[in-house]
Order: structure tokens, then C-alpha cells, then sequence
């Protein structure tokens, strides 16, 4: 009885329930076809069909995510949304530690793009290194006065260059806040 209970609850997860690709508000699915790879398409929010055994749906958050840089930060899982505070030198030759937040998500023409080409790990693999790498970067080009007086302008155009580089990737920033500048040396 408990095993006829058990193959009836297989067939209808697996066979009934693999028709259906359910997608809950905020997130979007791409759906990989064995016959021809990843579709281009994406399903939004909503209950779509699929071919069971044949396509297999990925899910994707499509909500404005919050990637945030601190020195309390937990390098433990390299998929969670941050890394630890950046240490970067001024155009005056000040060393500053940077905390602060980066606001993105995915862009959702672009998300078959970004699970074919790089994968689950599109935070490990492209934002946290090019975030990294931009702000590091802008930093080294003012010096720590202006740092201190221009805050504003630095954000914007620390913003303007990661749109620019995640962009490629396919994704949005939407934003990048400094929430504190440290003098270590």
C-alpha cells in the first residue's frame, strides 16, 4: 500500500508536474531543450508548459539584488551577494578601505545569454570581480580629498563604468552606494 502510495506521488511530481513550469513573481525561467539547447526565450511570471523529460526549466531572480562590500562580510559560499572591503590606493597615494553596495539584477532578454555562457555562478564568475575591479579602479583616479568632498560624482561614475563592463554580461547595475571610506595609512 505504502509503495503504491510512492509510485503514484513519483508519476505525478515527475510526469504531471513536469509539464508545468511554475514562475513566481520577481523571477523569470529559461528553459534548456535537448534537442536545441538553451531557447532564447523567457517565461515570466506565471504557469507555462514544457515537455517533460525533454526541457528543463531554470529559474532566475529578476528582482533588483543588493551586492554588498564589507569587512564583516562571510567569504564562506562564494554565491553569496557580496565580498569583503576592498583596500585601494588614492591618485595621492592613500591607502582607503571601501565599504559599500552594489544594486543590479539581471536582464531578462539576456538571461538565456548568461546561463548558457557562464552559468549559475554569474556573481562569483563576472560581479564580484569586475565590481572589484571598477571601483578599485575609479578610487586610484581622485584623491582622498575629493574622495571625502565629490562623494556623489564618485558613485555615479563608479555606477557608469560597472553598467557599462555588466552590461556586456547581461546584467543591470542599478546602482552603487559608498557607505564608508576608511584612511589606513
Amino acid at each position: 500500500m505504502d509503495f503504491d502510495r510512492l509510485v503514484v506521488s513519483f508519476f505525478v511530481d515527475e510526469v504531471v508536474g513536469g509539464f508545468f513550469i511554475s514562475v513566481p513573481p520577481g523571477h523569470i525561467a529559461c528553459v534548456y531543450d535537448r534537442g536545441r539547447g538553451v531557447l532564447s526565450k523567457t517565461w515570466g511570471p506565471g504557469l507555462h508548459l514544457k515537455i517533460p523529460f525533454w526541457q528543463v526549466a531554470k529559474l532566475f531572480n529578476a528582482q533588483i539584488l543588493e551586492y554588498n562590500i564589507s569587512k564583516n562580510f562571510n567569504v564562506d559560499d562564494p554565491e553569496i551577494l557580496g565580498s569583503k572591503s576592498l583596500i585601494g590606493v588614492t591618485k595621492d597615494g592613500v591607502e582607503v578601505e571601501i565599504e559599500g553596495s552594489i544594486l543590479f539584477k539581471i536582464n531578462k532578454q539576456k538571461a538565456p545569454t548568461i546561463w548558457e555562457n557562464i552559468g549559475d555562478n554569474f556573481v562569483s564568475k563576472v560581479v564580484r570581480p569586475m565590481s572589484s575591479s571598477k571601483i578599485l579602479a575609479v578610487i586610484s583616479e581622485v584623491s582622498f580629498d575629493q574622495l571625502k568632498a565629490y562623494r556623489s560624482k564618485i558613485e555615479a561614475k563608479i555606477k557608469q563604468d560597472l553598467d557599462k563592463e555588466l552590461n556586456n554580461k547581461g546584467i543591470i547595475c542599478e546602482g552603487f552606494l559608498l557607505s564608508e571610506v576608511r584612511k589606513i595609512s
